[in-house]
């Protein structure tokens, strides 16, 4: 990708293949986004084969959310010394090599080790697709650039839990990884044919820093995958990890700062674009994943809906997202970016609001058109949110920023996921113990079903289950409440972004150096 290949209007080189390239890195980062949701529903299935316990078998998950956010951030360092091309083929390979080896497992410990590798291997294809495809597109086409990144990164987990549904009943859940064989292939064959080469650029490498990073960011998600399970931090094992993450922060950011070759340049960080597009990304991490955590589950065991069923539901919020991102690729460059913002994040206030709202009597359509409202909120903030952050940051730092952006983007995911698990069931208990202290024999309800003749351990048992389903249905609309207020919160840090001014030719052939 040198600049020497020739320049093409506005001073952008011409990159040969552009569409075939762009195929080829979304098919890769499709297939790596797919693998963190997944597995999920296919878990009670992988359970009884691999004879795993309850609180065993989540280490499935947590394995490759941890490998995966260890090695997201080594990824600028690692294309500077490989190449970015190399670096990206060698990443599919690997992918698919393990994955196939996942589908093979036959124990616990074979699964968890397989599932660390998958996530090492990839850890770097979704920062590489989005720095490829800033790198083959002029600064004027990177709105629509973006747009088909975002498809791929917005979509993915939420045809996840539905396909790998599928794939569990119609099949096992072994063919939950082997799906991605002819995915990766595909990738595979498109990288090798069409990427063309990139240059190395010699970096030595930051031990210490990346030591510190990797303890901070692993005890973080340590932290926020086994906290509900041993009872957060009324067990020593959750403060060692709390004193871990915040040690390892302390020690990194200490680093970095007083480093001359640090593992991160701290020059990204002076880029208020890029630092306000990181708090944001977070957020929006936070009400992505949040929400696909807490939907399915709902749909499953309050409302009965089948795994199949769920997944129609709440595939319409997929489509809304797309839908979004055709038309805000073609708005990005022509419309203000922070207006686009703006926009999105009104619509999931909206959509949350209307979650919100949600009674146990109601059909399959508040569920939809709140879906379809989110997925056209998260699509309007995900691809200018991209856009801008890259918009006024030097060029040489893409790689490391695109990687950051990918990290903060799944912290903030794995903050969400564990806050409104927390929440939900703190309310449970709260909202059950509410509606209990109600039901007293003096209580005309309870009164007439003793008078109707029910047997009283019949009474007991049908009420003790109503009042769990008003229970969890209640805490569950408690969380979309807070999930808005979550949203409503991010709003002001929109007037603190910058709007872009244009690139000159000499800036834009920069990109390809």
């Amino acid at each position: 990708m040198s600049a020497a290949a020739g320049a093409a209007a506005g001073g952008v080189p011409a990159v040969a293949n552009k569409g075939l390239i762009t195929v080829s890195i979304m098919l890769a980062t499709i297939m790596q986004v797919l693998d963190t949701t997944i597995a999920n529903v296919a878990l009670p299935s992988m359970q009884g084969s691999l004879g795993a316990a309850q609180d065993q078998i989540t280490w499935v998950l947590t394995s490759y959310i941890v490998a995966a956010a260890i090695m997201t951030p080594v990824t600028g360092w690692l294309s500077d010394r490989m190449g970015l091309r190399e670096l990206f083929i060698a990443s599919v390979m690997g992918f698919i090599v393990t994955s196939m080896l996942c589908g093979m497992a036959t124990s616990l410990v074979e699964m968890v080790l397989f599932r660390t590798a998958q996530g090492l291997c990839g850890a770097a294809l979704v920062p590489l697709s989005q720095t490829v495809l800033l790198n083959i597109n002029s600064r004027e086409e990177h709105g629509r650039a973006m747009a088909i990144w975002g498809a791929g990164i917005m979509v993915g987990p939420i045809i996840g839990p539905t396909l790998g549904g599928w794939l569990t009943e119609s099949f096992n859940w072994r063919f939950v990884f082997y799906v991605n064989l002819p995915i990766g292939l595909l990738a595979l064959a498109g990288l090798i044919l069409f990427l063309p080469k990139s240059p190395k650029r010699e970096r030595s490498f930051d031990f210490f820093g990346f030591a510190m990073l990797s303890i901070a960011i692993g005890a973080l998600q340590m932290m926020l995958d086994r906290g509900e399970q041993v009872e957060w931090f009324s067990s020593v094992e959750m403060w060692l990890y709390l004193w871990l993450t915040i040690s390892g922060a302390w020690a990194f950011v200490w680093h970095i700062t007083a480093q001359e070759h640090a593992f991160i340049d701290p020059h990204i960080f002076r880029d208020p674009n890029f630092v306000m597009a990181l708090m944001m990304i977070f957020m929006v991490g936070v009400i992505l994943l949040a929400g696909l955590a807490l939907m399915p589950p709902m749909l499953q065991n309050i409302f009965g809906y089948p795994v199949v069923t769920t997944g129609m539901v709440l595939a319409p919020r997929g489509v809304g997202t797309m839908i979004s991102m055709i038309v805000v690729g073609r708005l990005v460059g022509k419309v203000d970016a922070r207006i686009l913002i703006l926009g999105g994040l009104g619509l999931t206030v909206v959509s949350l609001w209307q979650m919100s709202q949600f009674s146990l009597n109601m059909d399959t359509r508040p569920i939809i058109v709140s879906g379809v409202v989110q997925g056209l909120g998260l699509g309007l903030v995900f691809v200018p949110l991209s856009t801008i952050a890259f918009a006024t940051l030097d060029p040489r730092y893409r790689a490391d920023a695109a990687a950051l952006f990918s990290l903060v983007r799944n912290i903030g995911s794995s903050v969400g996921i564990s806050a409104v698990s927390v929440m939900l069931a703190h309310n449970i208990i709260i909202s059950r113990g509410d509606i209990t202290s109600a039901l007293t024999p003096f209580n005309p309800n309870v009164d007439q079903m003793s008078a109707l003749g029910f047997d009283p351990t019949m009474t007991t048992a049908m009420l003790n289950s109503m009042v769990q389903t008003q229970a969890s249905f209640i805490a569950y609309v408690d969380d979309f409440r807070l999930m808005m207020f979550v949203t409503i919160a991010a709003i002001p840090l929109v007037f603190f972004l910058r709007k872009p001014k244009v690139a000159s030719p000499e800036a834009a052939a920069a990109v390809m150096e």
